[in-house]
């Protein structure tokens, strides 16, 4: 690995080998999310507790200050939304010309690894870290399931974060599954990270799963919507970094997130 890569990720993985990412990417496909209608505001108040934002090329430029950012993994593929008939059919959106410019720490993503669209994301994932290994960026991928939710589970997700890590995902992003989560990041051979996916219940259930999580071998976490369409979003990400970072359990984390929401 050449020295701009180990650089650009020496700024997304801290030096405990752990990370707390912060998706605002959500209106790619969305729109307006609830809590994110104003991602700069929304995330002010977050940026001291995470250590990167995932994001798009629209809202960095419009949305965020360029003199006092956390580093940046860029949002890179897209094309279809909410309204259309499947959110599996993504093309790349951006340009290596426009990721060098940007001057971003990392690009990310999705592959719908058993939708229809399978062969035609990963080759997105596979062009981008041809083009991306040019310039010392490394690629993150997404595991996304789109609506099929079922697809959830340890034998699904093993296969799919496999197959990014073999065609060249420098970390994969997936979701934290009930049983077996250890076998999915044992069977891939770069970082896991655990994703958030849809609002949890309880503030409880999500540090929970995040525990368990890292202490089945993830490296951290990417959630956003458990975070900032929380009632008390700053007392969430101070809970969070304290399991990422803080070696923290579940139930520590909760007593953080109960004393700082008062």
């Amino acid at each position: 690995m050449d020295w701009g890569m180990k650089n650009r990720l020496s700024k997304l993985i801290q030096p405990d080998r752990h990370c707390f990412f912060l998706p605002i990417d959500h209106g790619y496909f969305q729109g307006p999310t609830r809590c994110l209608e104003k991602p700069g505001e929304t995330i002010k108040p977050l940026l001291p507790y995470c250590d990167a934002l995932f994001v798009t090329r629209g809202v960095l430029r419009s949305c965020l200050d360029p003199t006092n950012s956390k580093p940046i993994i860029l949002r890179v593929s897209g094309g279809t939304s909410m309204a259309g008939k499947d959110l599996a059919n993504e093309v790349l959106t951006t340009s290596i010309e426009e990721i060098v410019r940007l001057n971003v720490a990392a690009v990310g993503v999705s592959i719908f690894v058993g939708s229809d669209y399978e062969k035609e994301t990963l080759l997105n994932l596979a062009e981008l870290v041809n083009k991306c290994e040019n310039y010392g960026i490394p690629v993150m991928a997404v595991t996304a399931v789109g609506k099929e939710m079922e697809k959830r589970e340890a034998r699904y997700l093993a296969l799919a974060c496999r197959i990014a890590a073999e065609l060249g995902a420098k970390v994969v992003k997936t979701y934290w599954c009930e049983k077996d989560f250890d076998k999915v990041v044992e069977g891939c051979p770069v970082p896991v990270v655990v994703a958030g996916g849809p609002k949890c219940k309880t503030e409880l259930d999500v540090l929970e799963f995040v525990y368990d999580g890292m202490q089945k071998g993830a490296i951290g976490i990417t959630l956003g919507r458990n975070v900032w369409q929380n009632p008390h979003p700053v007392a969430m990400a101070k809970a969070l970094r304290a399991i990422v970072h803080e070696n923290a359990n579940a139930k520590e984390a909760h007593q953080i997130f109960k004393g700082e929401s008062k």
